[in-house]
């Protein structure tokens, strides 16, 4: 179980690594036609924010490797992911859809959040079993 939940962190680690970095890389213009003018305060705005994200990558890098540890973290590991999707959704419902892929990015991360969430929920709850199991012996 701790296993699953490692490898379901580590791609919620991997998303944020990549998502970021293509935010930091293209900025504002990279998702603008040609024909507009830069948008200093949006690029701005959108590389500060990919910077945020690039960091919650080692946050959640390191909440993966100790996630002995790291106690109640993961759950909120796990809400960080919901919440991005939560953010998709929100795009969706105000503007329309972006295309299938995004739509399919926004299913995962709603998943992979409820999931980490309830593989850290279970393995704790296992891990009390077995401390009260030991200390009857």
């Amino acid at each position: 179980m701790k296993t699953t939940l490692r490898i379901l962190m580590g791609l919620g680690a991997l998303i944020c690594f990549v998502g970021s970095m293509n935010l930091l890389i293209k900025g504002a213009h990279g998702y603008l036609p040609d024909t507009v003018p830069p948008q200093l305060i949006l690029d701005n705005i959108l590389r500060f924010v990919s910077g945020i994200y690039f960091a919650l990558g080692f946050l959640i890098t390191w909440a993966t490797i100790n996630v002995n540890k790291t106690g109640n973290l993961t759950y909120f590991v796990g809400l960080l992911v919901i919440f991005a999707g939560l953010g998709r959704l929100w795009s969706r419902i105000d503007l329309g859809s972006a295309g299938a892929y995004f739509d399919s990015m926004m299913y995962l991360e709603f998943v992979l959040g409820l999931a980490i969430m309830i593989l850290k929920y279970f393995s704790a709850k296992k891990i009390d079993t077995l401390k009260a199991q030991a200390k009857k012996l």
